[in-house]
């Protein structure tokens, strides 16, 4: 399969399963913000220290590949059926809560802002996090036009509270506390 196809020089992609849309369109938007956080975090796993939040971070790159694949996915048409697509992750939104009640329980709960600030790792996540804040406005944009499993939305929502506790726990297991505004 050769990396290059042509067909999009127009300004038109493929949307899984059949169709043809602007490179603009709400759908590609928020597959495309997805994998955009998605690259992000192989930029974060490069600095992240903790072994606990990589090995988060691994699950969490393999559950974005599948919420982007749904979202890549047009709904049902006469014709054109839907393709096998992986379903969303949904457990995963409890598991992240406990990861986050778990760092919290060790960094302490907040009093005030915080800048996005410390360690490589930590900067990046809290790079992540407000990415993922995009993400998720670009699915809820989705959203109120086409059908998006709910569960996305979930998901992203969840994921970026992770993002923003994993950030945390990264500077306070580097001997860091958080930069607080103002």
């Amino acid at each position: 399969m050769k990396i290059y196809t042509r067909t999009g020089d127009g300004g038109e992609t493929g949307l899984f399963g059949g169709g043809r849309v602007h490179k603009d369109d709400a759908r590609v938007e928020a597959y495309g913000t997805v994998d955009e956080l998605n690259s992000v975090l192989g930029v974060a796993l490069v600095h992240v220290r903790d072994e606990d939040v990589r090995r988060a971070l691994g699950r969490i790159q393999s559950d974005l590949f599948a919420i982007g694949a749904r979202l890549a996915t047009p709904p049902a048409r006469e014709g054109r059926p839907v393709p096998a697509v992986p379903e969303p992750p949904i457990e995963r939104v409890g598991e992240m809560e406990s990861w986050i009640d778990a760092a919290e329980a060790e960094t302490g709960q907040l009093k005030n802002f915080i800048l996005p600030a410390g360690t490589a790792g930590a900067s990046h996540l809290h790079h992540a996090r407000a990415l993922c804040r995009r993400a998720e406005r670009r699915t809820v944009a989705l959203a109120s036009r086409s059908f998006v499993d709910p569960e996305a939305v979930q998901y992203l929502n969840r994921l970026s509270d992770y993002l923003f506790a994993a950030a945390r726990l990264e500077n306070h297991r580097a001997g860091l506390g958080d930069t607080e505004w103002p």
